[in-house]
């Protein structure tokens, strides 16, 4: 697989990005660690559990409101700052949908009947773009390869009661693609599954992120 990285700096915000070329597609190759829209407004930080559950705006957090989760795993959104029209992404930047997200794992070789699918689909596609060893994933961290150079990690998730779950586990990561009114589609990477799992999740739960550029 031809691979070619790249970075990008956010002239808004300072922030670097690893980039990663797979086909036709740019990625970040990090968890976004944006604070604030595109247009400068900020994204507010909700700790409190209930703010958080009752919350209808975009907002972010760390895994388990700890900083030093910020340099490992950057930031968890809702699906309210992913849909904002302000901007969740940097400029020249989007928040890929449901369809990018099957042009990437096409690419990686899933085939498109299978990509259309729900549940966890293909055959070592995770392994492709789950960062390999366990500095940050739990062992084993199964197959891991990271031919892809998308260095996905395990950031967890926060639940609309405000609760922290499976942080070096699992990663979450939200597409822009709305299912119904309160839920959208998201993928999730397992350290025990080779697979990735395409579903839907509730608007208020609290996933990573990653870019697609424009």
């Amino acid at each position: 697989m031809k691979v070619k990285k790249g970075v990008f700096k956010d002239p808004a915000e300072g922030k670097v990005y690893k980039t990663v070329k797979l086909g036709n597609q740019v990625w970040m190759a990090e968890n976004l660690n944006q604070s604030k829209y595109r247009n400068g407004d900020p994204i507010s930080n909700i700790q409190d559990d209930s703010e958080w559950g009752n919350n209808t705006s975009g907002a972010w957090c760390y895994y388990n409101n700890e900083a030093e989760n910020e340099k490992k795993y950057g930031k968890l959104y809702n699906w309210h700052a992913v849909n904002d029209p302000r901007g969740l992404a940097p400029e020249g930047w989007h928040i890929p949908s449901d369809a990018e997200w099957k042009e990437l794992e096409m690419f990686l070789g899933m085939i498109p009947r299978v990509a259309e699918s729900s549940g966890w689909r293909g055959n070592d596609e995770g392994c492709m773009l789950k960062e390999t060893g366990t500095n940050h994933w739990k062992a084993p961290n199964e197959c891991a390869t990271n031919e892809s150079g998308f260095t996905a990690l395990p950031g967890g998730y926060r639940d609309v009661s405000g609760d922290f779950f499976v942080n070096t586990y699992s990663g979450y990561w939200w597409t822009s693609s709305e299912f119904q009114p309160d839920f959208s589609w998201y993928r999730t990477l397992y350290y025990t599954n080779n697979k990735i799992h395409r579903k839907r999740g509730y608007v208020g739960d609290g996933f990573s992120v990653r870019c697609i550029q424009d």
